[in-house]
């Protein structure tokens, strides 16, 4: 793997994202890595996001700011992976919950032929803190996808710390519908459905209590996600296969 695009998506976070980027762009250079960029993507944002993330850009050579007019994480993602050159992408949300010491864990991983790494707080060795209600929010959804899926590399859909190959990857993005918070689970889903490599690494990870996370509407969103592809998924991956998209 020749490079790496870390993906920070943002909306309306014009006090965080300095700082979150310092932090990230320092430690970054710490770590034995392939050429590497650090990649902001701006969902449309109305306070002074774009001004704070074109100042970062201008002081680092490896920032770059892209923005987009429309809301949510799966449009952002979609976007930049659809555009870039590099090999693979880790994104991070941008309150760097994840402890980012498992980078090197993650690029290690994606050598090693990983197509999709996740990020796990649900592990018996990853380290969380958060509220006991999001705490069971969490582990029931996720209890949820294993009733119905039944997946094989990972037990943690909704954490904010994934890594992707850009090339296998870009084969199932047209079976992603979703575009704003279920956008992880779909992608997880449809990989493993696609007969793609999915790896888990347990994370230490701290809740931001600012979180701009809706729990009420994304419960929902997630819900009727979860029947959505349950229906659907079959019949695409089938599409897919007789159209030679991707190898399972």
């Amino acid at each position: 793997m020749r490079s790496i695009d870390f993906v920070i998506p943002i909306y309306n976070e014009e006090f965080a994202l300095s700082r979150s980027v310092d932090t990230l762009h320092r430690r970054l250079e710490l770590f034995e890595l392939p050429e590497w960029r650090i990649v902001i993507v701006d969902n449309g944002s109305t306070d002074d996001s774009q001004v704070v993330a074109t100042a970062l850009a201008a002081r680092y050579e490896r920032v770059a700011y892209e923005r987009l007019e429309i809301k949510g994480r799966g449009h952002a993602l979609r976007s930049t992976w659809t555009r870039s050159d590099a090999d693979a992408s880790l994104y991070m949300d941008v309150d760097l919950s994840t402890d980012l010491a498992a980078v090197p864990e993650f690029v290690r991983l994606l050598d090693d032929g990983a197509d999709l790494v996740v990020g796990s707080r649900l592990s018996g060795r990853s380290k969380t803190t958060r509220c006991f209600k999001r705490e069971m929010l969490s582990r029931g959804y996720n209890l949820l996808i294993k009733a119905l899926f039944r997946p094989r590399g990972f037990d943690d859909a909704q954490c904010g710390f994934k890594a992707v190959r850009l090339d296998r990857i870009r084969n199932i993005l047209p079976l992603v519908e979703n575009n704003h918070w279920f956008f992880d689970t779909e992608l997880l889903l449809v990989a493993e459905a696609a007969g793609l490599d999915v790896r888990s690494v347990p994370v230490e990870w701290v809740e931001d209590m600012d979180s701009r996370v809706r729990i009420a509407s994304t419960v929902m969103e997630d819900l009727n996600g979860l029947a959505r592809v349950r229906r659907s998924l079959g019949h695409k991956l089938v599409e897919l296969r007789t159209a030679g998209d991707f190898a399972s």
